[in-house]
């Protein structure tokens, strides 16, 4: 019988969080190019190794097979987690596990006292559809800026 279980993930973990984020993102439809390994390393310490960071692992059977990392922010609202990351094992998509992962994610927040979920997408990326599927809401009104300096 399979175990599926939520652990919260801290800085003595980061390689393995490095080795299971990179064999996702570089790949398609991402294609990210995480080559330079201090880039890697100080982007990954940016979302887990904050005091407002949570990094959240899906195991089945001691094995990560889901990964969330973000920040927790403090608004007006109610306090969010900011979802900067969140992923599945590409070998491992498509059996429910995205569905289990949020829904535990859901479940993990609210006993923290976390009223809502914030995250961003591309809409020509899978996960587009996924979380509207699971209840997430576009923000119209919304928008993302970047610059190149």
């Amino acid at each position: 019988m399979e175990r599926i279980e939520l652990r919260e993930l801290h800085v003595d973990v980061i390689e393995e969080i490095k080795t299971f984020f990179v064999e996702i993102f570089t790949k398609e439809p991402w294609n990210d190019d995480w080559s330079n390994q201090e880039q890697l390393h100080a982007y990954i310490m940016d979302l887990i190794g904050n005091k407002n960071s949570l990094a959240l692992g899906l195991f089945e059977d001691n094995v990560m097979v889901g990964l969330a990392m973000g920040n927790i922010k403090h608004w007006y609202t109610g306090t969010e987690y900011y979802i900067e990351e969140l992923c599945i094992k590409r070998e491992e998509q498509g059996r429910g596990l995205g569905t289990q992962f949020l829904k535990a994610i859901e479940g993990y927040i609210k006993s923290k006292g976390i009223t809502h979920i914030f995250l961003q997408t591309e809409r020509t990326v899978p996960a587009y559809s996924f979380y509207k599927k699971k209840g997430f809401v576009e923000l119209t009104e919304h928008v993302s800026f970047i610059k190149e300096c």
